[in-house]
């Protein structure tokens, strides 16, 4: 089918290069994203903003320069967090945690864990959690995904309009990270609902005020901090939690910095997967010739997925700090610059992929992507991703010959992840 696209009128008249302000999240949740980013990589590849609500940053829009930065974690540092921030909002979430009596860290290097350290404390707290998410034991996971994809899926009502994030992509994604996490099964919803008020300002998601947010994030850090002290001394398990409390490079971190790694764990468990599968349904959708595709070979499943992260791209952009002079497309940037690395937009760079605006899901090279970021901070869980993608792929094709987008989806008003807060659909039939 032809779904339209919503246009902000404001956004048909170009503005000036040096106006242009890339992590405007209102241009994300409307959709208007695609022809600033084609823009900046055709006129101004290492774009400047000076005056935002995020302060002074740079944007690196082209993949050559983005894989420069991403692949040079000594000149460019995580330390100061992963994701450009508005000011004046953590402003106020600092001002109601004070009000609230709730203790502050007022730096910003512990709050998204090991994925904000630089060498060498990085490499073994990474390491921590990393037997979780390897091969061997994903592989022992993937008779449970199945088995918990097809009771969500057969659950779903035919020729009735219904929620697909709610009831596919956040349900799937939830119970997965429960299994992770070894978090209790029947309070798994809770996940992605602590990964939305993290991630939401008051008036988006389910987000209605500043002291609703705080409370929530206290409520997930203590869930978090029960499970820590029960499984400290333990026997040893194979859950994230377990592998941090056993294993000696993280078993004497501080409190902030297992927060941050819970936030980055959940949030990047949740958000990347659960925007992935509701992003290939709408792309499906959006190119029919696509689908048919799919239906008449499934062995298509892995490839179309791996187009959907390149042509979604759940995270659009990583921030770094400049940590001395540096030269990237012939601009100088300082040393403590805000650096933002547009993955979104080098996913689409046509001088690296043959007509990268389109979705095309037997692409030669389709793990040729950006999504999963390059070097020592090359995302961690990406084979779990992959591993719930293609489950729940490979069981909605024995299910459903067709799922119809009804109506254009609501998008999260985020620059930072990119992905879907509804998405209405109807499957006609049965297979």
């Amino acid at each position: 089918m032809n779904i339209a696209v919503k246009i902000d009128p404001a956004d048909d008249v170009d503005p000036p290069l040096a106006q242009i302000n890339p992590a405007r999240p209102d241009r994300f949740q409307a959709d208007t994203i695609w022809p600033m980013f084609a823009r900046l990589r055709r006129e101004d590849p290492v774009h400047f903003t000076a005056d935002s609500e995020f302060g002074p940053y740079w944007s690196i829009t082209r993949w050559n320069d983005i894989m420069a930065v991403d692949t040079d974690h000594t000149t460019f540092s995580s330390v100061e967090g992963i994701a450009v921030q508005n000011l004046a909002a953590r402003a106020e979430q600092l001002r109601v945690m004070e009000q609230m009596n709730i203790a502050q860290d007022a730096s910003r290097r512990s709050r998204t864990g090991f994925i904000t350290m630089d060498e060498p404390e990085h490499g073994p707290a990474r390491k921590a959690v990393s037997p979780t998410l390897a091969p061997g034991n994903i592989a022992k996971m993937a008779p449970l995904v199945r088995e918990r994809a097809g009771l969500i899926l057969d659950s779903l009502p035919i020729g009735e309009e219904f929620d697909w994030v709610d009831r596919v992509s956040k349900e799937l994604t939830a119970m997965t990270l429960a299994t992770l996490f070894d978090f209790p099964f029947e309070q798994r919803r809770k996940l992605p609902y602590w990964s939305d008020m993290i991630m939401n300002m008051p008036g988006h998601g389910p987000v209605e005020s500043w002291q609703q947010k705080v409370g929530a994030i206290v409520e997930c850090f203590g869930a978090f901090n029960a499970l820590w002290r029960e499984r400290l001394d333990a026997e040893p398990g194979i859950d994230l939690i377990s592998m941090m409390a056993q294993n000696p490079a993280t078993r004497d971190m501080d409190e902030h910095t297992y927060r941050g790694n819970i936030i980055l764990l959940i949030v990047g468990g949740n958000d990347t997967t659960r925007n992935t599968i509701s992003g290939s349904v709408y792309a499906l959708n959006k190119n029919p010739d696509q689908y048919d595709k799919l239906r008449a070979n499934r062995e298509l499943i892995l490839p179309m997925i791996s187009e959907t992260i390149r042509w979604q791209t759940p995270l659009a952009h990583m921030m770094r700090v400049a940590a001395r002079d540096v030269e990237i497309g012939g601009k100088t940037i300082r040393a403590g610059e805000q650096v933002l690395m547009w993955y979104i937009s080098g996913n689409r760079d046509e001088s690296v992929i043959d007509d990268a605006e389109a979705f095309i899901i037997d692409r030669p090279r389709s793990r040729q992507h950006m999504s999963f970021g390059f070097g020592v901070h090359r995302c961690v869980g990406n084979r779990v991703a992959e591993l719930q993608l293609t489950i729940i792929w490979e069981e909605i094709l024995k299910r459903f010959p067709v799922i119809k987008v009804v109506e254009e989806p609501t998008r999260t008003y985020s620059s930072f992840v990119h992905g879907y807060e509804t998405m209405r659909v109807v499957i006609p039939e049965r297979a």
